[in-house]
């Protein structure tokens, strides 16, 4: 099966899609277009970025092959954290420590620019404050308080640290032996969020247009993207389609690849049974290298997921097995009941540092003109809104804070088209084994 058809099936059953306000689509492309930025893929890069470009004054065309909010955008984990989906050492041993810090702080900055977007836009998504980081071993438990504790000496990010005899108050879990508190870490109900940001884009007179497949780029300095029915002509291009361009860009596929992840949710739960499991109502996420992560709903629920698949084919009784996952969690949600179970795919990079740039002119002498986002790594919620930011401004004359990440190497996965995904799923499944061992 397809990813495209996959992914349809996938989430046909998603919590958020149930949960959220109807969506009018926009209409598909049909005849030429001109315009300042044309931007593919409306999902929260895309749309941050069009909405930014809007507002300094650029005419924005926004071309979605699905609809809004059909990727990682709008069926995630709805986790907003600091930092990236790497280890800062990642970017430190890139960059050096002065700018890795810059990248963290950033990473904070963007969770301070989502916070400033739902307001200014009255968007409801049912943001909650704070996150936790649990250890799933006394061993994992003290490499956790270590890294906290170099985040608040490097970094200058202090967060509380619970041992074992402390957990209990944070998570009401048999499972954990540490805890790191962030309160400046979130969770949102991401579809809601996303269908908010394509609302204020649109009332900024974004143009968009849904079930618009870009069949073909052509570069130069007016760059042409060619759909089924139209054909848009731009100064400047965004490409923030990640594992969903259908090769589109063949330099860039290589660089990402696709990862299924699932979720499920219980039916509403008992006021208090809810509020006790997390008294601080934060999203959970361990530290494993194969992880768990999971939140409280603002409608009394438990969303929990895993159970990553790299391989792009969707785990046997995925319901079942996340079940027995949240059961061992938390026991105490024995008799609840699931409503939904779905999935989806994000994009990797091989070292889990997000993949920014500009793809080479087609000739010497011409600027580059068609930039990238992609690699955010199940990592992207907060950051997808900055990414779009800095792209906004990197179009506008000031590509300063864009260029520190365009400075990261990503090599390509190992293998070619054919074998890189099984060699991707071997060297999870040591992960796997790893994780186990503790």
């Amino acid at each position: 099966m397809a990813l495209l058809d996959t992914d349809r099936e996938l989430t046909r059953d998603s919590y958020y899609v149930h949960s959220a306000p109807a969506w009018a689509p926009s209409p598909p492309l049909q005849g030429e277009v001109d315009c300042d930025v044309a931007v593919v893929g409306a999902g929260l890069a895309g749309l941050s970025a069009a909405l930014e470009l809007a507002s300094r004054g650029l005419s924005v065309t926004v071309l979605e092959a699905q609809h809004v909010g059909f990727g990682a955008s709008g069926r995630n984990g709805g986790q907003a954290i600091h930092g990236l989906a790497c280890d800062m050492s990642v970017i430190e041993a890139q960059l050096g420590r002065d700018d890795a810090r810059r990248v963290f702080d950033m990473s904070i900055e963007a969770l301070d620019l989502m916070r400033q977007r739902i307001a200014a836009h009255a968007i409801d998504c049912e943001w909650q404050d704070g996150f936790l980081s649990v250890a799933t071993s006394p061993r994992k438990a003290q490499a956790l308080a270590g890294w906290a504790q170099h985040m608040a000496v490097a970094y200058g990010y202090p967060m509380t640290v619970a041992a074992r005899d402390g957990v209990r108050r944070w998570i009401d879990s048999p499972r954990y032996h540490g805890v790191v508190h962030d309160p400046r870490s979130g969770h949102l109900h991401p579809l809601k969020y996303t269908q908010g940001l394509a609302r204020a884009a649109l009332a900024a007179g974004v143009r968009l247009h849904e079930a618009t497949p870009v069949t073909a780029l052509e570069q130069g300095p007016t760059v042409t993207l060619r759909t089924p029915q139209g054909r848009v002509r731009a100064r400047q291009v965004l490409l923030a389609g990640n594992v969903y361009l259908q090769g589109l860009v063949p330099a860039l596929a290589p660089r990402i690849m696709p990862v299924g992840t699932y979720i499920v949710c219980t039916e509403p739960l008992e006021r208090d049974l809810w509020a006790s499991l997390i008294p601080s109502l934060s999203a959970v996420c361990d530290t494993d290298v194969v992880l768990d992560y999971f939140r409280p709903t603002a409608d009394q629920r438990m969303l929990y997921g895993g159970r990553c698949s790299y391989s792009t084919a969707t785990p046997r009784d995925m319901a079942g097995s996340l079940r027995q996952r949240m059961v061992a969690t938390f026991p105490q949600l024995a008799g609840a009941r699931l409503s939904h179970a779905w999935g989806g795919f994000v994009d990797i990079t091989m070292n889990r540092a997000p993949d920014f740039g500009r793809l080479p002119p087609p000739s010497p002498g011409h600027a580059a003109n068609v930039y990238y986002l992609q690699g955010f790594s199940g990592h992207g919620l907060a950051l997808t809104g900055l990414a779009g930011q800095m792209v906004a401004q990197a179009m506008t004359g000031d590509a300063s804070r864009f260029d520190v990440f365009a400075r990261l190497r990503h090599r390509t996965f190992p293998g070619g088209a054919l074998l890189r995904m099984p060699a991707l799923v071997l060297g999870m499944a040591w992960y796997r084994l790893r994780d186990l061992l503790g």
